[in-house]
């Protein structure tokens, strides 16, 4: 049976490389990089941290670029469809793993139905903190910045699901050169596994373009705004980054953006003003102001009021585990999905940052003791100490 087979796969894995995760496109830098393509593990699932910038940028992949032709398309006013698994042996793609075996159960989920939330670095759906799709403008990938990324969509319910639907701001601008870079990026909740981040680079296109696109504005830095359940703190709207925010760089030796603790990290969801699902507000005006601003349109103002708001919330607007993160759109999706994007989910973290991300002493015991009962949680959590 192939049920049987997949899990007698599953069982010859380290359990602890369940709990990387990798995006899986041919338009993937790195896409066919296996166990015995560097002098050490650097297979596009394997998490990045206290990497020097050449060995966490582009995940060393550069020199691995895709085929010509392979290119991931997104359309502008509509949604596509990201896979992310454990490894290539969990998506459509399991032909080019090494093992070429499919794993996939039916589930839906990014590791298989039958493992453990740890598997996605989670205590379960509701810990799950979100991820990021970035954006440049640049064909030539040896001329792109870090801070050139400008963050373009966001799923709070990522990497939950294999399939993940990423919606895209009607009003985005077709590629200058034909062809753009782009990246997907994830940092996961504290209370499940070491902490790190992941980023798989990989070129795009813009689709479905109107003559009436906008140009997207220069990435900012994004700051705390949203809700700590952690804490208890109230969210603050006014100290959300309103335009085009760059990724969260956290945890290398080198070229970070993001200076936040090690229990304390920083997340593509609300907390940090990324809406779930298309950021519309990454444009700028004719007078090249964020659209968000005062100077521009209001309307993405009170779309980040919104979403600082409703991090507050504990659970997903669903009474139970939805079954995926699909939402109607012009890509396919899964039958069930007409449960993603109204989801709202709870964040971990830990603090609120003010514009220079300072925190005061208390505050910083208070991050102190809230990591300590964390990981003394995890350390009694049997199966789930074994995802790192």
């Amino acid at each position: 049976m192939v049920f049987a087979g997949a899990l007698a796969a599953l069982s010859l894995l380290p359990l602890g490389a369940l709990a990387h995760l990798r995006m899986a496109h041919p338009s993937q830098y790195g896409f066919n990089v296996s166990y015995h393509t560097f002098d050490y593990d650097n297979r596009p699932e394997v998490p990045l941290q206290r990497m020097n910038f050449n060995e966490w940028w582009f995940h060393n992949h550069i020199n691995y670029p895709p085929h010509d032709g392979d290119v991931f398309e997104f359309p502008a006013g509509g949604s596509a469809i990201i896979e992310i698994g454990c490894n290539k042996a969990w998506t459509s793609y399991f032909a080019s793993d090494d093992g070429r075996t499919d794993l996939r159960d039916g589930s839906g989920k990014a590791c298989g139905g039958s493992a453990p939330p740890a598997s996605v670095h989670a205590t379960g759906f509701s810990d799950v903190a979100g991820c990021g799709i970035g954006i440049v403008d640049k064909a030539n990938v040896n001329d792109i910045k870090p801070e050139d990324f400008a963050i373009f969509s966001a799923n709070h319910t990522c990497p939950w699901y294999s399939e993940n639907v990423f919606h895209v701001p009607a009003d985005m601008p077709a590629c200058s050169e034909g062809v753009c870079h782009c990246a997907w990026f994830w940092i996961h909740s504290p209370n499940s596994g070491g902490e790190q981040m992941f980023m798989n680079a990989f070129k795009c296109k813009i689709t479905n373009t109107k003559p009436t696109a906008k140009k997207i504005g220069k990435p900012q830095l994004a700051r705390r705004c949203g809700h700590d359940p952690v804490l208890n703190r109230d969210g603050d709207p006014k100290n959300c980054t309103v335009g085009a925010k760059q990724p969260l760089y956290w945890l290398q030796n080198e070229r970070n953006n993001m200076f936040e603790g090690y229990y304390d990290p920083p997340f593509y969801n609300g907390l940090y003003g990324y809406k779930n699902g298309a950021q519309d507000d990454i444009f700028t005006d004719e007078q090249g102001n964020n659209e968000g601003s005062s100077s521009g349109s209001s309307a993405t103002t009170t779309t980040t009021q919104a979403a600082a708001k409703t991090t507050s919330k504990t659970t997903t607007t669903a009474k139970s585990e939805p079954t995926s993160t699909a939402s109607s759109s012009s890509s396919s999706s899964n039958s069930d999905s007409n449960s993603s994007s109204s989801n709202t989910l709870a964040t971990t973290s830990k603090n609120k940052n003010c514009s220079k991300r300072s925190i005061n002493k208390k505050r910083k015991r208070d991050l102190i003791n809230a990591g300590k009962k964390a990981h003394k949680k995890r350390a009694g959590g049997g199966l789930s100490t074994l995802f790192s």
